[in-house]
């Protein structure tokens, strides 16, 4: 017990230059993700769709989740985290570079194609990354690390809606079906993921260990203490599982239709619009340091279940359309979205011991949701109007709270 009172070193100086590049990872795909939400309504407008078709843009981006959660996971157990990276930075490159033809040919059809492969890449991405993150380092500090990372993450998700309001909204015509700052734009995305892939290959990483392995003191490590139970015998673990689904379920409708939202109720320009998402983005991050100081102090269940019942008082506010009021309470629903997804996985794996792994996998795959939830918010949206739609997440935040309220206990 002794020896974890000493100073554990956030990583070893052989593993810097690979902690820069695998957290630069995290940045990159949340400006892809937040950047979708930016195609969302760039294709209403230059592709004619209703709110409910141009939800297929979360679809097949989140879609890919589920398609290749499990395959990127069983690549990099087979191959290393290395090539499990450079297999994502290629996906997500050809991806991007599809939007050429898709451009070209005006196929909402093939766009669609192009952001599946864009998917596939950012789940192989993050399916990555996690763990690596975590491995670069004695494993009582993996917990710094991924959180560090996570940081990035957030300031990805601020500059995606801002690179694509400036790109593909800013010079928006009514009645415009011209596509080509769309293949500009990603054209130099996937010129620059390459690039990324290419200096990568030539990183020589360290060899890693297993951060949930190592260490024979119980508290640093997440002992399973109902080993004979299978993985979905942990009632804890199948809440979580359920908390996540809906969790990413209700970020990504409320992402979808935030420029929609505050267009057509606030009255902003997409423009205008598209620049607040990045300040909605700016929301989150500033929950989820704050929700991790809170911490400190409350315990987190208690504070996950304090911010569901924070955005079911937001969802109500924002549905009544009250101008600037409703549009603070729109920007709240993120500022409670931060400490969401880190923690329920967090509580998720707890003593989950030699299933940490393939828990933290199917916890992974909750981010499935994404791609179901737009499409209910889209037809809310079409046939209700944009305002009301945003009743819709109540029902995932009542999920979220009944988890942290009571079913995000350790049953042996």
């Amino acid at each position: 017990m002794n020896d974890l009172k000493i100073k554990i070193p956030f990583t070893d100086k052989k593993f810097l230059v690979t902690l820069v590049f695998v957290t630069s990872l995290f940045m990159f795909w949340g400006i892809a993700i937040t950047m979708a939400d930016v195609l969302n309504k760039h294709f209403q407008h230059t592709m004619s769709l209703s709110k409910t078709q141009s939800a297929f843009v979360q679809f097949a981006v989140f879609g890919a989740y589920a398609v290749m959660g499990i395959p990127a996971g069983l690549f990099m157990k087979r191959y290393g985290y290395k090539r499990g990276v450079l297999l994502g930075l290629s996906l997500f490159a050809l991806g991007a570079f599809l939007f050429i033809p898709a451009a070209n040919i005006s196929s909402f059809a093939f766009f669609g194609i192009a952001l599946f492969i864009v998917g596939c890449g950012l789940s192989t991405l993050e399916t990555v990354a996690h763990p690596f993150v975590a491995a670069l380092g004695d494993q009582r500090t993996s917990d710094l690390r991924i959180n560090f990372a996570q940081m990035f993450n957030a300031v990805g998700a601020i500059i995606g809606p801002l690179i694509g309001g400036y790109f593909l909204l800013s010079n928006n015509v009514a009645g415009s079906t011209d596509l080509t700052s769309v293949k500009i734009l990603y054209a130099v995305i996937g010129s620059v993921i390459l690039l990324v892939a290419l200096s990568f290959s030539f990183v020589k990483v360290p060899a890693t260990t297993d951060p949930h392995a190592g260490l024979e003191d119980a508290d640093a490590l997440n002992v399973d203490l109902a080993p004979d139970k299978k993985l979905f015998e942990h009632k804890h673990f199948v809440w979580a599982v359920a908390a996540q689904f809906f969790n990413v379920a209700a970020q990504a409708g409320t992402w979808a239709f935030f420029i929609n939202y505050v267009h057509e109720i606030i009255g902003f320009s997409d423009e205008k619009a598209s620049y607040f998402m990045g300040v909605f983005m700016g929301m989150m991050l500033t929950g989820r340091i704050l929700g991790t100081f809170l911490m400190r102090f409350i315990a987190p269940n208690k504070l996950l279940a304090g911010f569901a019942l924070g955005n079911i008082m937001m969802c109500i506010i924002v549905a009544q359309s009250l101008g600037m009021v409703s549009f603070v309470a729109l920007l709240m629903i993120n500022f409670f979205f931060g400490i969401m997804f880190p923690t329920i996985f967090s509580l998720g794996l707890k003593s989950m011991g030699s299933r940490t792994q393939q828990a933290a996998s199917f916890l992974s795959m909750g981010v499935v949701g994404g791609a179901f939830f737009p499409f209910i918010m889209g037809y809310a949206a079409d046939q209700f109007g944009i305002a009301h739609a945003y009743y819709a997440p109540i029902l995932c935040y009542v999920v979220i709270f009944l988890f942290a309220n009571k079913f995000y206990q350790v049953k042996h």
